[in-house]
């Protein structure tokens, strides 16, 4: 979706990594709040702010609490959504072509 590594929770995206910045998605809630936090900004990655996520960078996140407090802002407001069910796969279709046909039996 964003060109980086996502890690989710009940199939709701926790955080990720862009470039050399952390994706967190702490929720509309906590919005706010999170960008008050020293090295974070609105994520905006379409070119508009996407409420309820936000960029960390890399110079935010040289402690492993601090690193840790992000990544436990994004579980608490994974944990709030109810579980994603598991969307089954339908199979592939083969492609066939006329070099990959089976002749008919007689």
């Amino acid at each position: 979706m964003f060109g980086g590594v996502c890690f989710t929770m009940n199939g709701h995206m926790v955080c990720g990594v862009v470039k050399n910045e952390l994706m967190v998605r702490v929720g509309p809630d906590a919005y706010r709040k999170s960008l008050r936090r020293p090295h974070a900004r609105p994520m905006d990655f379409t070119g508009r702010p996407m409420i309820g996520f936000v960029y960390v960078a890399a110079a935010g996140l040289k402690s492993d609490a601090s690193l840790k407090s992000w990544i436990g802002a994004g579980l608490a407001h994974a944990r709030t959504l109810p579980p994603k069910s598991a969307k089954t796969k339908r199979p592939k279709r083969k492609l066939v072509t006329k070099s990959s046909r089976q002749p008919r039996a007689a």
